[in-house]
């Protein structure tokens, strides 16, 4: 019979925050599988535990991968860390609990400290619909088209960034986005917790004068409905009405349904939408 795969979240900052479960289960595990030993390690000296640990990060995470697998498949049980949080969110961890499913591997999840949950809850901004984005990525076309897809997006957004690239990604924000009303979190659970709601450009002309320190959490606020509406609505008298029929037809509507969408959005009677594509027949709506 296989082990199990323990995915145990650690603190982010307040050692206090390390549940019992975690504790116990990182003192009975026969592996622990690490981010950074050398930062684990001190995680572990202050909670009395000396299960070994050997390291699992981005640069190994399919080969060491495959070796976690085969000690799990033989029936040893192993909890992962990462530096600080929980595995698997914006981690290598992701390929490894794919792996088990893979292999019919029992994962569990140990709960506990998450950045960016504490950040969302904080933020004072929507946490009905949120989604997360996690650090963008360096390259640039690729930060490009994700800057681009989050510019439409109507949750709060959250990421994360390091604080030599915060005023970069600010700038990128608002350059992308717009004006934005933001949250910015530091040091988040520690003594000097920081939590700076403001607004995008408000957060640049600070940072203009003041140097960030610390591990950033951005919390972002989404496009509003009525703003992503009126958009979309500016967008048709761009169109033909050909293409506007087309709009809402790939949407599932048909064709009359269609025409009476797009006679409400232009403000016209159906008759003229009909006139505009079949000629001055008549219709019957």
């Amino acid at each position: 019979m296989s082990g199990t795969l323990y995915l145990c979240a650690t603190p982010i900052g307040n050692l206090a925050d390390m549940t019992p479960r975690a504790v116990d289960t990182l003192r009975t595990v026969d592996l622990i599988a690490a981010e950074d030993t050398r930062n684990s390690i001190k995680l572990l000296n202050h909670f009395d535990i000396h299960t070994p640990m050997t390291s699992y990060h981005e640069y190994n995470k399919v080969e060491k991968a495959k070796q976690l697998i085969a000690r799990l498949l033989s029936g040893e049980n192993i909890a992962l860390v990462t530096d600080a949080g929980t595995p698997a969110i914006s981690d290598p961890g992701e390929v490894l609990v794919g792996m088990c499913h893979e292999n019919g591997i029992t994962v569990t999840s140990l709960p506990g400290p998450a950045a960016c949950i504490s950040a969302l809850i904080l933020s004072g901004l929507s946490t009905r619909r949120f989604c997360f984005e996690g650090f963008l990525p360096a390259d640039k076309k690729e930060r490009r088209k994700i800057l681009e897809e989050l510019a439409s997006e109507s949750r709060t957004m959250i990421l994360y960034e390091a604080p030599h690239h915060l005023v970069r990604t600010l700038e990128d924000l608002c350059e992308a986005l717009g004006d934005r009303r933001l949250t910015l979190c530091r040091e988040l659970t520690k003594k000097f917790e920081t939590v700076m709601p403001t607004t995008l450009l408000q957060a640049l002309d600070y940072y203009g004068g003041e140097e960030p320190r610390g591990e950033y959490v951005l919390v972002v606020e989404g496009k509003s409905r009525d703003e992503k509406r009126k958009e979309e609505i500016d967008s048709w008298k761009t169109m033909t009405v050909e293409q506007h029929m087309a709009y809402y037809e790939r949407q599932g509507l048909d064709h009359k349904s269609a025409m009476k969408q797009v006679a409400k959005d232009r403000g016209v009677g159906k008759r003229e939408i009909y006139a505009c594509l079949h000629g001055n027949g008549e219709e019957e709506f």
